[in-house]
């Protein structure tokens, strides 16, 4: 592979999010590389894609729910042609932490937390060495609004916004830039995987996909850390980031708080 513009690894590919973000990335001159556990549907999205571009495009089956297809990718983020690394797979669950078991719990966590860690890691240490380029890890505006949704789903999502804001500031001066791309509801195949019917949602609550992507692409192309497609007031988000900056130095104090004493 050999694009000016770069190579973009993009996880959870064969729909939704992941392959609107491969079509525009595409457009922009990228080459690819498509990471899903559905090797079929990436095979037509890349054989549309290379049609249609010209990119040079890779396929890589994956599982990131399993340790050995996540060291797969690990080791793909290493060999060093990558400079855009988009954390996109995730999955939700049907109903909520009562409702799930074991197997269920430590698949969304393997999947929304420990693989786009791992990735995001392994992306970052590629590209200081390049020199230069940008990861974007996909997490959702749940992450601000727990008490809307269950728990574990926003949960994982707020860890990633977390992780991301982190790197950003770790990494700014390295040449790598991170963006956190946070949606609403998304009209996407996730609402069906867990059990959600998307017809129930009122009107002018779900944003249709390309219409996301193509929103994060200019938060991508502004350098903004973190991008929220759907929100028109941007001062209600730079509100909070102030009163949680300011709340900083007061969060760890040898005293206990007064109002903690009896």
């Amino acid at each position: 592979m050999a694009s000016s513009t770069g190579v973009a690894l993009v996880t959870g590919a064969s729909a939704g999010i992941g392959a609107v973000y491969a079509d525009r990335l595409a457009k922009r001159g990228y080459d690819l590389v498509l990471v899903a556990r559905d090797r079929a549907r990436m095979a037509t999205l890349a054989e549309g894609l290379r049609s249609k571009t010209g990119v040079a495009i890779e396929v890589i089956p994956a599982d990131l729910t399993l340790e050995g297809d996540v060291a797969k990718i690990e080791q793909r983020l290493a060999a060093g042609d990558v400079t855009l690394l988009v954390n996109n797979a995730g999955m939700s669950l049907k109903g909520g932490i009562l409702e799930n078991g074991a197997p269920e719990l430590s698949r969304i966590i393997a999947l929304n937390v420990a693989a786009p860690t791992r990735l995001t890691a392994a992306a970052a240490k590629a590209l200081i060495a390049q020199g230069g380029g940008a990861i974007v890890n996909i997490s959702s505006v749940l992450a601000l609004a727990p008490e809307m949704f269950e728990g574990v789903y926003s949960g994982t999502k707020a860890y990633l916004l977390n992780l991301s804001q982190a790197m950003a500031a770790q990494l700014k001066d390295k040449g790598v830039h991170v963006q956190v791309v946070l949606p609403g509801a998304t009209r996407t195949e996730l609402w069906e995987k867990a059990g959600r019917d998307i017809n129930s949602f009122p009107d002018g609550f779900l944003m249709e996909v390309s219409d996301m992507v193509d929103a994060a692409l200019v938060g991508f192309d502004q350098r903004e850390t973190v991008t929220i497609p759907p929100l028109a007031d941007e001062a209600q988000f730079i509100t909070m980031q102030q009163a949680r900056l300011a709340m900083a130095p007061n969060l760890s104090k040898s005293e206990v708080a007064a109002r903690y004493r009896r």
